[in-house]
């Protein structure tokens, strides 16, 4: 799904399998479903944006506040990080995706206030989009968690989001704080070209400060920098902000270890963004260590994105490596 953050406009969406609706028989059912607006998933580490920004917002905690994350193993509720961290700034928590670390941001903002802001940027509600089907995924109210679910929430896990409702997420992100509603048509001409019906952007709800938009913003510029977990997503000349998200599958109502649903979801020029574009593959036919988001759907972010740029006339704002040219000719 590729959203222009500002306006709300959806300027590319694609599913796969799809087919041709010419011939109907014999077809699979799941072709016939508009993934992005019908698929239901656990999102991953692309969620944790909504617990950093939360802190973020409320003034609980600054970017280089200190997080304690028990070296890799939070024993009480069993959670793990990837790599073992003693402690994380806030912004790092983001940057290095510390499970540990997002699940205490998220106990400090408190049951009542993780769960408001999980609904402030749309989650558990329908994105209002004029397409027929749109589900609304499945966030739980407190009353209903259990004792651990505080820890596995803010990772992405014990939630389902649609494609569509984490592409307006990370455009409250990348246009300054505000929910948009995705507009599939921008107008609606006569057979003499006369507009007879036009739709304007729609902003839903301030969902963020822009101070708190713009400091998230700077984390998810660093996830994809060289030191952070999506190198693979970035774009030649231009600066990339986005998240990875790996979640493993329930199968049998047992996490998987071998079944994954890989995503990115970046935005790009970072600091005025023309597009968010969400990449999500369900269960990558990759090695298992290789299946996850920074691998597997970064490239893809990379390769839509410079396409993209060129068609849209952006200009790079940065160098762009002299290896990159010469092997583009």
């Amino acid at each position: 799904i590729m959203m222009d953050p500002k306006t709300g406009h959806i300027l590319a969406l694609a599913n796969r399998p799809d087919y041709n609706p010419n011939k109907q028989e014999g077809v699979d059912e799941k072709a016939r479903l508009n993934l992005a607006i019908q698929a239901e998933y656990e999102p991953g580490s692309t969620f944790k944006i909504v617990s950093v920004a939360g802190v973020l917002n409320e003034g609980i905690f600054s970017p280089d506040s200190r997080i304690g994350c028990e070296n890799g193993f939070w024993a009480w509720c069993k959670l793990r990080d990837h790599h073992a961290y003693a402690e994380l700034s806030v912004n790092d928590v983001l940057v290095h995706s510390s499970n540990i670390g997002v699940a205490k941001l998220a106990a400090r903002l408190g049951d009542d206030r993780f769960y408001e802001y999980m609904h402030r940027f749309g989650f558990g509600d329908q994105t209002g989009i004029a397409l027929p089907g749109e589900i609304k995924g499945t966030v739980k109210p407190p009353y209903l968690w259990t004792s651990i679910s505080m820890t596995r929430m803010p990772m992405g896990h014990e939630v389902t989001v649609t494609p569509i409702q984490m592409a307006a997420a990370f455009s409250v992100i990348a246009n300054g704080g505000m929910l948009m509603t995705p507009l599939v048509v921008q107008s609606v001409t006569d057979e003499h070209g006369k507009v007879v019906k036009s739709y304007a952007p729609n902003a839903v709800r301030r969902v963020i400060s822009t101070k708190t938009a713009e400091q998230v913003r700077d984390a998810l510029i660093e996830v994809a920098s060289k030191k952070g977990t999506a190198k693979d997503a970035q774009v030649p000349g231009f600066v990339v902000a986005g998240k990875t998200g790996t979640a493993q599958k329930l199968v049998g109502g047992r996490y998987s270890n071998e079944k994954s649903v890989c995503s990115f979801v970046g935005f790009m020029p970072a600091e005025d963004p023309a597009f968010v574009l969400l990449v999500l593959i369900d269960d990558p036919k990759a090695p298992r260590e290789k299946s996850v988001g920074g691998l597997v759907a970064g490239p893809v972010f990379s390769r839509i994105s410079e396409r993209a740029a060129a068609y849209l006339g952006l200009q790079p704002t940065e160098p762009v490596p002299a290896e990159t040219i010469i092997a583009k000719g």
